[in-house]
C-alpha cells in the first residue's frame, strides 16, 4: 500500500469512526461492490442447496451457506481495497481475480480461523499484505492491538442484524395473512412442523438467512476494512508522513522567496546595530555626572527619627504614671475572673462494654485475612494490567492528553533554488539525450516543465513561480480532455512517481508519452 495514493482523509480516528469510514467507502462504491457480490452469493446459494438436495440432506444447504461466508466476503474486500486507491474494478475483473486473490489463506479461514471474532479486521492482513509464517502472526498482533475488542463487538452486532432481518422477513410474511385466517394458519403451520420438518421449511429458512447475510455482509466487511486502515494509519503514522509531504511542498513553493528576502536584508540589519561615533563633549558630561553621583553617595544622610517621632521625652516619670493609669482601665485589663460550679463528688464514668474475647480474636483474624486479601487482589490486578498492557497501553497513549510534553520544533533548512534554465528549442531531442545518458529524473523533469508551459499557454493561465503539481492540475481543468488535459494529467503522474517514489517508466512508455506530447503540444521534432 502507498499512503499517498489513498483517496480517504487520513487522521487519527477511534475504532467506531473507522467503521463509519468503511461504511462510507461502501456507499461511495456501492454499485461496484453489490454487482459481483449478488452474483457470487446467488451462485453459492444455488450450488450449496443443490448439493444438499442431491444428497437428501436439506439442512446441509444452510450449514454450507453459513460456512462459506469467509470465502465469499473476499469479493467486497477486493473491490474496497482497490477502490480506496482510486482503481475501482469492474464486475468481470473482480470475478476473474478471485482465484488469484490470496488463495493460500482460504483453508485457514474455512477451518481454525472460521471462529475468530475479529475476522473482519484480520482478514485484510492475510489477504492484502501477503506476509507468511511468523511475520504474518506478528502483523496480526500489531494490527489487532487495541481494536480487537471493537472488531469482536462488530461481529456480534452483525450477527444481531442478520437475526433481526431474518425475523423481519418472517414477520413480513405474517403481515400478509388476513387476521381472520391467522389462527387457522397458525394451527396448520404447527401441524406441518413435525419432525423431521418438511423440505420446503428448510428451503424457506435458507432463503431468509441467506437474504439477511446478503444485506449485512458488505457492511461487515467494509467496517472491518475501515478499522484496518485506521490501525495501519496509527501504527505506521501514514497521516504524519502525508503531512510532512504537504509541508515539504508548501515550503518549497513559499519558503524560498522569504529566505532570499532575509538573506538580502541581513547585512542592513547588522549595519544598523553597530554603535556610531559619540558627539563632541559627551564624554566630559558623562564624567561630571558620575562624579556628582559619587559625591551624593558619600555624604552623610540627615537624621530622620526626630522628624517622625518628635523630640525625646523630657519627663520619664510622668510617662510611667500615665502608663499605669491606662492599664487600670477595665477595658484594657488583661485579667478576667470567672466562676463555675462543680460537684464535690463527681460520678465516675461507667466502663464501656467490651467485646467477648472470642469475638475480638475472630475480628482480628478477619482483619488479617482482609488485609492480606486486599494486597493479593492488588497484586492480581497489577499482574493482569501488565499482561494486557500491549492491548490497552497504545489506546491510552493515543487518547490521553499529553499536557506535560512539549513538542520541540523541528529545525527546517530550506536551500535556495537557482532559477530554472530556459527550455531548449527541440524538447523531444533534449529529453531523449538525457534519457540515453542515464539521467531519467532530469529527462522527466524537462518533459514536465515543458508540458506545464505548453498547458499554461493553451489554457491562457498564468501560474505562480514554484506552482505545485496540484495547482498545475487545477489549472489544466480548463482544457478539454482531447485538448491535452488527459495527456497532461498522465505526464504529471509520471513525474510524481519518479520524483517521490523513484518509479521511472520503461523506454517504450517514455517514447509513447513523448510522441503523444509532441503531437499534442506542437513541439518541433
Amino acid at each position: 500500500m502507498r499512503p499517498e495514493d489513498l483517496r480517504v482523509n487520513l487522521r487519527p480516528r477511534s475504532s467506531w469512526e473507522a467503521m463509519e469510514l468503511g461504511t462510507a467507502l461502501l456507499r461511495r462504491h456501492a454499485a461496484a461492490v453489490w454487482r459481483p457480490w449478488l452474483l457470487v452469493m446467488a451462485a453459492s446459494f444455488v450450488l450449496a442447496n443443490g448439493v444438499a438436495w442431491a444428497l437428501g440432506v436439506p439442512w446441509l444447504g444452510l450449514l454450507l451457506c453459513w460456512w462459506l461466508k469467509p470465502a465469499l466476503e473476499r469479493v467486497p474486500l477486493y473491490v474496497l481495497s482497490r477502490a480506496v486507491f482510486g482503481q475501482v474494478p469492474g464486475t468481470a475483473a473482480t470475478l476473474r481475480a478471485q482465484p488469484r486473490f490470496a488463495p493460500g489463506t482460504l483453508p485457514a479461514f474455512l477451518l481454525w480461523r472460521r471462529w475468530g471474532p475479529a475476522r473482519s479486521l484480520l482478514m485484510p492482513v492475510d489477504l492484502l499484505e501477503g506476509s507468511a509464517g511468523a511475520q504474518r502472526v506478528t502483523r496480526r498482533h500489531v494490527v489487532a492491538g487495541p481494536a480487537y475488542a471493537q472488531a469482536s463487538l462488530l461481529t456480534l452486532v452483525s450477527l444481531a442484524f442478520e437475526l433481526a432481518l431474518a425475523l423481519a422477513c418472517v414477520a413480513l410474511v405474517v403481515l400478509f395473512v388476513p387476521p381472520d385466517l391467522l389462527p387457522a394458519s397458525a394451527r396448520a403451520l404447527g401441524q406441518a412442523l413435525d419432525w423431521p420438518p418438511p423440505g420446503w421449511l428448510y428451503l424457506a429458512i435458507n432463503v431468509v438467512t441467506w437474504t439477511a447475510a446478503l444485506v449485512v455482509g458488505p457492511f461487515y466487511v467494509a467496517a472491518g476494512f475501515g478499522t484496518y486502515l485506521n490501525r495501519r494509519t496509527g501504527s505506521e503514522a501514514w497521516d504524519v508522513e502525508l503531512a510532512f509531504r504537504r509541508l515539504r511542498r508548501r515550503l518549497l513553493s513559499r519558503g524560498v522567496p522569504l529566505l532570499l528576502a532575509i538573506c538580502v536584508a541581513l547585512p542592513f540589519a547588522v549595519r544598523a546595530g553597530e554603535p556610531g561615533p559619540a558627539p563632541h563633549g559627551h564624554e566630559q558630561h558623562h564624567a561630571s555626572d558620575t562624579d556628582a553621583l559619587r559625591a551624593e553617595d558619600s555624604a552623610d544622610p540627615a537624621p530622620t527619627l526626630p522628624q517622625v517621632f518628635g523630640e525625646p521625652l523630657q519627663d520619664p516619670a510622668g510617662f510611667r504614671r500615665a502608663t499605669t493609669e491606662a492599664y487600670r482601665d477595665p477595658l484594657l485589663d488583661r485579667e478576667r475572673i470567672r466562676l463555675r460550679w462543680r460537684p464535690r463528688n463527681p460520678a465516675e464514668p461507667a466502663p464501656e462494654a467490651g467485646l467477648p474475647a472470642w469475638l475480638a480474636s475472630l475480628g482480628g483474624y478477619v482483619a488479617l485475612i482482609a488485609e492480606f486479601g486486599l494486597w493479593l487482589l492488588l497484586g492480581l490486578v497489577v499482574l493482569v494490567l501488565l499482561v494486557t498492557a500491549p492491548r490497552w497501553l497504545p489506546w491510552l497513549r493515543m487518547h490521553l492528553p499529553r499536557a506535560g510534553r512539549r513538542a520541540r520544533p523541528a529545525s527546517i533548512e530550506v536551500d535556495a533554488l537557482p532559477p530554472p534554465d530556459p527550455l531548449p528549442a527541440d524538447i523531444p531531442s533534449a529529453v531523449r539525450r538525457l534519457w540515453a545518458a542515464g539521467q531519467a529524473r532530469a529527462a522527466l523533469a524537462l518533459l514536465y516543465r515543458a508540458s506545464v508551459e505548453a498547458m499554461a499557454a493553451r489554457a491562457q493561465v498564468e501560474l505562480a513561480p514554484g506552482a505545485t503539481e496540484a495547482q498545475c492540475l487545477r489549472a489544466a481543468a480548463a482544457l478539454a480532455p482531447e485538448a491535452g488535459r488527459t495527456l497532461f494529467t498522465r505526464t504529471v503522474r509520471t513525474w510524481q512517481y519518479a520524483a517521490y517514489a523513484g518509479r521511472v517508466p520503461d523506454d517504450h512508455a517514455l517514447e509513447a508519452l513523448l510522441d503523444e506530447a509532441t503531437a499534442c503540444w506542437g513541439w518541433r521534432r
